[in-house]
């Protein structure tokens, strides 16, 4: 399983905002860290923020901040908002399904699991655990 890149800004984004509690951020800041396209980033804030994640402040001096405290922010639920399927397989979706062995096979039960414990092991993390331990150095390297 791969996640997309807009999971992976998603995230990037979320945790570089974690770190830098004290001041605004901004696109182009963040885009040139991780050096990333700033078009690309400007529509996955844009959907952070639409659902709640980022706020950001307008005008001069304005920029980007986190809209709740890094704690209250489930990893499993970012990536749920952020991945647009799930499927890891074709017989995932019912719709797309073409496969022929899919009444008679076990693969997409043990797939199905897997998923879900994927899911349930970043349901036990927020983003507060993702910076905490390793704040100060992460700090640091995004302070470029």
């Amino acid at each position: 399983m791969q996640l997309t890149s807009y999971s992976d800004y998603s995230l990037r984004v979320l945790m570089y905002l974690a770190v830098r509690t004290t001041e605004l951020a901004t696109i182009e800041k963040i885009a040139e860290t991780y050096s990333i396209s700033k078009d690309h980033l400007t529509k996955v804030v844009h959907q952070l923020g639409l659902a709640g994640y980022v706020t950001t402040v307008r005008g001069r001096g304005g920029g980007l901040r986190l809209a709740r405290e890094p704690g209250l922010i489930c990893v499993g639920e970012v990536i749920r908002h952020t991945e647009a399927k799930m499927a890891l397989v074709e017989c995932f979706d019912p719709q797309e399904s073409l496969c022929r062995i899919e009444p008679a096979c076990g693969l997409r039960l043990a797939l199905k699991e897997a998923l879900g414990a994927f899911l349930r092991t970043l349901d036990g993390y927020t983003l507060a655990d993702l910076v905490a331990y390793r704040s100060k150095p992460l700090a640091r390297l995004l302070a470029s």
